[in-house]
């Protein structure tokens, strides 16, 4: 399954975009949409390769969701959980709570579990807070 325009969007939207290298919150050099991976202080982009950058890690985030989670996903579920992984990453999503509750089946106490995830440097943000609910209502189909 590949993401669709709503977990695109809300990823676009959360993220932002940034044609200059800056830190986020919780201290880590940061382009593009989110893009972490090989960020340097003073590294300028175009949209144009902000938007390859995330085409490609998109790709990955995908792979994670369709080979970690065992049940079936509908387009909205499957966009949220690639949207919360690729802001989290793939470490946190094989350790969560989050991901155990989702493949025991368990539909319902996901987005409880998606909303836990609010805190960067041991802080809750409420720019996060508000993703995640954005993200939860999504997988809920809202």
């Amino acid at each position: 399954m590949n993401i669709g325009t709503k977990g695109l969007d809300l990823i676009r939207f959360f993220e932002g975009l940034e044609l200059n290298a800056y830190q986020c919150a919780a201290g880590v050099w940061t382009i593009g949409y989110g893009h972490t991976k090989d960020v340097q202080q003073g590294m300028t982009i175009s949209e144009a390769r902000a938007n390859e950058m995330l085409a490609e890690e998109l790709n990955e985030y995908e792979s994670y969701i369709n080979g970690l989670v065992t049940v079936e996903l509908n387009q909205d579920q499957f966009d949220a959980m690639v949207s919360w992984v690729y802001n989290l990453g793939v470490g946190n999503l094989k350790a969560s709570t989050l991901l155990k509750v989702l493949n025991a089946g368990d539909y319902d106490g996901v987005p409880a579990q998606m909303m836990r995830w609010n805190k960067a440097g041991g802080k809750v943000l409420e720019g996060l807070t508000k993703r995640r609910q954005a993200e939860a209502d999504l997988f809920c189909g809202n």
